[in-house]
């Protein structure tokens, strides 16, 4: 269902291949924000979840975030013109009317589902209206009686208002000698409030009369005699007969005159996109559809120019190669992280918040605390996994009291036993049960740009050393059937033992094995090598590989 609201709405949204911390903060900040702020606020994530990461959410009772790949801008964030549809038997004059009285000069024909049939124009409007030799037209568009009744300002003295014409022309009866040339069985007649004309017009078999005669000269109640006789259908309308021939081919339906091959764009469709269309046809408006194809509105090039940017905070990253694809166009409010500052630009001043702890959920409960804002159980249950996937149950070097200070006190919330608990996720994060090395080295994948390097560095977390050889197998094939990643140069997986404290590194790439060596002084042997007391991608891995690849030494 579409909602004109959601211009306003503010993606909370961590990095790609998003792990714990980057899904469970980005739960709790869009949380924390809609308690403090009138607009709304909500959780994305911007790649596949992790069976950790599942099995967190799944614990605490919350559903996946919803995905969002990219956050250039839709049509959603378009003024779209919002406008009430027509049906496809109304008649010319009455969209006419109705377009007169909206100031438009297109309307859109929906069926009763509110699904498109085509579209209506005012020069089609003007087209049919010049067409005044087409006698046919009513019953070449099986125009209804009420229609006729309608358009001619008139009263349905006799006949069926839903009844539909199929045969017959419109003629006018000036006079019998006229009618006894051009009057044929089953025609429309439109005449003036004369008997003998009536009785003629009747006699000849005419199926529609139409007498055009003022309200106060009473009723034709002799042709409505003979009419009821005759199975004839009477129009009675206050129009003279010349206004009355001028007017009544626009009772004819839209659905006669209307385009039918309309060009229509869904509401997530990309302004880019939108503007390559419409480069390329000579419509002026395009309807514009739900999810479930159903007409929401219209859009024209001249909304296409004022785009409304959609608002984002990111948190757990400040790296523009981590970032969901276009938030270039994007406008982002603020930055929620704990990691170096990166290569994120914006527009302007934003609030950033970048703080040397763990965990972005560290930052985000103080957050609740300076707003006076109650931690519910479930928050806390989410924000208390996301310290401890992040710390390694605080095995981490990049650990600090704080993470552990902050994680004491939400697991009282949300009463779980940290090691207990800890185990747990880590053991349900490590089920390679139908996983691949792809997937594995897809999961909690972060690409950082080293000097004219770009790098891609993978982690995974094991208590079991089943578990940690399998993985090691998955990755080594996948690393040795693959080119890598498109302008990447150098991939690297951290294979990370929680029992032992220590790092297998897997690595491909040309260069990467001295690498490797120089800046960690150790034996590398097979596109691996390891790494004693290194658990931490940011803290222990990343620094010495951007000093020996920067430097070039």
């Amino acid at each position: 269902m579409f909602d004109k609201n959601r211009k306003q709405l503010v993606r909370v949204i961590g990095h790609k291949n998003p792990d714990t911390d980057s899904i469970c903060s980005a739960i709790a900040l869009a949380y924390l924000k809609n308690h403090t702020d009138s607009v709304p606020y909500e959780a994305r994530r911007a790649g596949e979840i992790s069976r950790e990461t599942a099995f967190v959410l799944s614990h605490f009772g919350f559903s996946w975030p919803r995905l969002s790949e990219n956050v250039s801008p839709t049509l959603y964030n378009v003024d779209i013109r919002i406008e009430d549809p027509v049906t496809e038997d109304i008649s010319l004059r009455k969209a006419w009317k109705f377009m007169e009285k909206e100031s438009i000069d297109t309307l859109c024909v929906t069926n009763e589902e509110d699904h498109i049939r085509g579209i209506i124009t005012i020069k089609d409007i003007a087209r049919a209206n010049l067409n005044i030799f087409d006698s046919s037209i009513l019953s070449a568009s099986h125009t209804s009686i009420e229609n006729i009744v309608e358009t001619l300002e008139g009263t349905l003295l006799l006949g069926d208002p839903e009844e539909k014409l199929i045969a017959g022309n419109i003629v006018v009866g000036s006079s019998p000698e006229s009618m006894k040339r051009d009057l044929k069985k089953g025609d429309i007649v439109i005449l003036t409030n004369n008997l003998e004309d009536e009785i003629y017009a009747i006699e000849a078999g005419a199926s529609v009369i139409i007498v055009c005669m003022e309200d106060d000269e009473g009723k034709p109640d002799i042709l409505v005699k003979y009419g009821r006789e005759n199975d004839i259908t009477v129009i009675q309308t206050p129009l003279d007969t010349y206004a009355a021939v001028r007017l009544i081919c626009m009772a004819a339906p839209v659905s006669y005159f209307m385009s039918k091959n309309t060009m229509a764009f869904h509401i997530n469709t990309p302004v880019e996109d939108v503007k390559a269309t419409m480069a390329k046809v000579r419509y002026k408006y395009f309807p514009v559809l739900d999810a479930e194809d159903m007409y929401i509105g219209m859009v024209s090039r001249r909304n296409i120019l004022n785009v409304h940017k959609k608002k984002v905070i990111l948190v757990d990253h400040n790296e523009r190669s981590q970032a969901v694809d276009g938030l270039e166009d994007a406008e982002i409010l603020a930055v929620i992280d704990h990691h170096r500052i990166g290569t994120l630009e914006t527009g302007g001043p934003v609030y950033f918040r970048n703080e040397p702890v763990g965990c972005t959920a560290t930052i985000i409960y103080r957050m609740f605390l300076e707003n006076s804002v109650d931690v519910p159980e479930d928050i806390a249950g989410l924000l208390l996994s996301a310290i401890l996937s992040d710390t390694l149950i605080f095995h981490s070097p990049t650990c600090t009291k704080q993470d552990i200070d902050t994680a004491s006190s939400l697991a009282r919330i949300c009463e779980e036993n940290i090691q207990d608990y800890g185990r747990q996720m880590f053991e349900a994060g490590e089920n390679l049960t139908g996983r691949t090395g792809e997937d594995l080295m897809n999961t909690d994948c972060k690409e950082f740009n080293l000097g004219e390097f770009s790098i891609c560095v993978a982690q995974g977390f094991f208590m079991s050393k089943k578990a940690y050889d399998e993985a090691k197998v998955l990755i080594k094939d996948y690393m040795n059937t693959t080119t890598g990643r498109d302008g990447v140069n150098m991939q690297f997986f951290m294979l990370t033992s929680i029992e032992t404290q220590g790092t297998l590194l897997l690595f491909e790439g040309n260069g990467a094995d001295r690498i490797v060596a120089d800046a960690f002084n150790v034996e590398v042997n097979d596109h691996e090598a390891i790494l004693p007391g290194v658990v931490s991608r940011k803290k222990q891995l990343i620094p010495p590989l951007r000093d020996k690849i920067i430097s070039g030494n």
